[in-house]
């Protein structure tokens, strides 16, 4: 009982370490990433493939890419 609770705390660190793709991989997070585009601007591209592995991997991930700004294209 023991070993299989340190087993799945374990997993799940390793999970959470793996979250947020966009954010671990994807670079320094420029200015066009951080602001929203006013009233009348193009909207921001995401990144499909981090966006795909953060709802694969560990899907709280996507909600700390969209807060950082990182699951946007740069510029």
């Amino acid at each position: 009982m023991k070993k299989s609770l340190t087993r799945s705390l374990f997993a799940l660190a390793i999970l959470a370490s793996m979250s947020s793709c966009a954010t671990v991989f994807g670079g320094r997070v420029t200015e066009y990433q951080r602001t929203r585009p006013a009233a009348g601007q193009p909207q921001r591209e995401i990144r499909a493939g981090a966006l795909i592995a953060d709802v694969i991997l560990f899907w709280p991930g996507a909600i700390v890419d969209f807060a950082t700004g990182a699951i946007y294209r740069p510029k």
